[in-house]
């Protein structure tokens, strides 16, 4: 299995606590290991006022993860992210070798 490393990073809504978000963040963790990936580290970073509003958020807990993965991994990730009502906004990227 062919595999690379990626960076995701999100945004999740400012009125969950700290134990609310690490289950958002364990969430997809699972899903990255369900799938065969390893997740080297995920963990919250803290909350933040937004450049701009988003969907009427003007602040929001950020949130990153590096793993390593196959590339169906973090397409799945994604799919999962947007149509997560948790997640306001959201980015996977490849990290360079």
């Amino acid at each position: 299995m062919n595999t690379r490393k990626y960076e995701a990073f999100y945004i999740v809504k400012p009125e969950f606590n700290d134990s609310d978000v690490q289950k958002i963040a364990d969430r997809f963790k699972a899903v990255v290991e369900e799938k065969g990936g390893t997740v080297e580290k995920a963990g919250k970073w803290d909350k933040r006022k937004l450049a701009y509003e988003i969907d009427g958020h003007k602040e929001g807990t950020y949130v990153l993860m590096n793993f390593e993965a196959a590339a169906e991994i973090p397409a799945e990730l994604n799919r999962l992210m947007r149509i997560s009502d948790d997640v306001i906004r959201h980015r996977i990227y490849k990290q360079e070798d």
